[in-house]
């Protein structure tokens, strides 16, 4: 099971193993916000399990200014939708076809379906008439450093929604 760490202005931080939240907690470094289903039972204590944790004090988070470029970081940030006709997409297409000098960036990555991506070819958007209902670019705020949180769980959606409206 895992816990979501949530630094002490509330902005995700972390995602670690209940365990490691356990310790946190009764040690006074953090202390728990919501707990999950099953209780912890030790030789003397039953203790909840914690689902999200609030650390006691703020720590300063070191996330690099620029989120590296991948397979499943496209697809991410695109909600795996075939950015040509909204199907679900299980490819990446480059905009400008890479045997024409495209690069492999944000700007030039889309998410694609296997069927559009087949027909595109080495072709660009422009020559098949199609267009691309968004511009594609890095994607934004600190929840993507975290990369636990492609699957969060259900109880952590009060404490995720704000970060991903941003």
């Amino acid at each position: 099971m895992r816990t979501l760490v949530l630094n002490a202005g509330y902005e995700p931080l972390a995602v670690i193993t209940f365990r490691r939240a356990l310790v946190l907690v009764l040690t006074g470094k953090a202390s728990v916000v919501a707990e999950g289903d099953d209780p912890v039972v030790g030789p003397q204590d039953i203790l909840g399990r914690p689902s999200v944790i609030l650390l006691n004090r703020y720590i300063r988070p070191r996330y690099n200014t620029m989120t590296a470029v991948s397979r499943r970081g496209v697809l991410r940030r695109d909600a795996h939708r075939c950015a040509y006709c909204g199907k679900a997409a299980h490819t990446i297409d480059h905009i400008q076809p890479k045997s024409r000098g495209g690069a492999d960036s944000w700007e030039n990555l889309v998410a694609a379906c296997l069927r559009c991506n087949n027909a595109k070819s080495d072709h660009t958007p422009a020559e098949m008439g199609w267009k691309i209902g968004f511009v594609p670019g890095p994607p934004k705020g600190a929840i993507w450093q975290i990369k636990e949180l492609e699957k969060p769980t259900p109880a952590w959606d009060p404490f995720l929604l704000p970060e991903s409206a941003a």
